[in-house]
């Protein structure tokens, strides 16, 4: 649904506003001993203000462009391997496991003070051919599984806080994805996942993650129902991530703020996983402010739940973006744009989360 004109002014207004507090009250001390410089507060600051994170995804190329990487180290507080934790990347043949691509962003990631989500245990895509070309029994598959996220939660053990155990297991019609395990294996192989993922690291947060579940409709509430059964079974989860990849000719999704709340209302954490807000191209002014509000909008209902622990964008600049590969003609998603240039994106999140930051601590 789109927003208003007269609530986008009005919004506008309070940009202005934040972001004047952002500049004022929000800057934090330089290591300087006369104490004269200061450096303004990047969104992790203003998020911890909150007692959240905000972090950005990175794929292991994007290490090399040294500009992208000092920027990403400096302004988030957390990160997520794009592609570094996934299956193919990790376990390329059977029992045979490879952890380069995910040590090299833990590393990155500790030099630079950032926390680490885990990303995918389990996804039907990028698995390797060895697993998608077999045939396998249940028995088989139910071994593989359990000693592929057995395997990979150990080895990170303590280096990550949080793992996407399972990715993207409902249709859009709340149906269960047909994917490898659940032909193979029926809907028990999520509980499954999950048990294993907690015996090998008792510690870490356990999420189901998926796209399309923002707002309420067939697909949040399949993944509602699941997570209450899980509960009830004493299934170990502890949250459940949003992705809240966006798109302006979609609307906005509905009660975003009430979705959230539901499931934290089930003893769960909730993260914004993978956040962006695409657009049909060319990018104009008016396609900018309208993105600016939306990424304002879903800064505000997860700082309206307490239990909406933190925000992840799929990564942060136009430079790197997945967006204009799988969706041609659109693109421009992200606050930062392809020469690190900040958009009026970036304005309208530093604005949401010093309002937020000035209303916690009584400034």
């Amino acid at each position: 649904m789109r927003t208003p004109a007269r609530r986008t002014r009005a919004r506008a207004a309070v940009f202005a506003a934040s972001t004047a507090l952002l500049l004022g009250l929000a800057a934090v001390p330089a290591a300087h001993a006369d104490g004269a410089r200061h450096r303004a507060a990047t969104l992790d600051d203003l998020a911890q203000r909150t007692g959240r994170y905000f972090g950005s995804a990175v794929d292991n190329p994007e290490l090399d462009d040294t500009a992208y990487a000092d920027l990403l180290g400096s302004e988030f507080g957390a990160t997520t391997p794009g592609n570094g934790m996934k299956w193919y990347a990790t376990e390329p043949r059977r029992g045979v496991f490879d952890f380069t691509a995910g040590d090299e962003i833990v590393a990155y990631a500790k030099a630079h003070h950032l926390k680490v989500r885990g990303h995918t245990l389990l996804w039907h895509s990028q698995l390797p051919s060895w697993l998608t070309d077999g045939t396998w029994t249940a028995d088989e598959l139910r071994s593989i599984l359990k000693n592929h996220i057995t395997t990979e939660v150990k080895h990170y053990k303590g280096k990550v806080f949080a793992w996407d155990v399972a990715n993207e297991i409902m249709n859009e019609d709340g149906t269960y994805r047909e994917n490898i395990f659940y032909k193979t294996l029926g809907p028990g192989y999520i509980a499954d996942a999950l048990r294993w993922a907690h015996a090998a690291d008792p510690k870490v947060k356990l999420y189901l993650n998926d796209y399309n579940v923002e707002g309420l409709g067939a697909k949040s509430d399949a993944y509602y129902a699941l997570i209450k059964q899980l509960k009830a079974d004493r299934v170990p989860i502890d949250g459940f991530g949003m992705q809240a990849h966006l798109a302006l000719q979609y609307g906005f999704p509905s009660d975003m703020r009430g979705n959230i709340q539901r499931f934290a209302d089930l003893g769960l954490d909730v993260a914004i996983t993978e956040l962006d807000v695409r657009m049909i191209l060319p990018a104009d002014t008016a396609k900018l402010t309208q993105q600016a509000d939306w990424y304002a909008q879903v800064t505000d209902a997860c700082l309206a739940v307490r239990r909406c622990v933190g925000i992840t964008l799929w990564g942060y600049s136009d430079r790197h973006s997945w967006i204009p590969s799988v969706f041609p003609g659109q693109g421009a998603a992200l606050p930062w744009d392809e020469n690190l240039q900040r958009k009026p994106a970036y304005d309208a999140i530093a604005g949401a989360l010093a309002a937020a930051a000035s209303s916690a601590t009584g400034h």
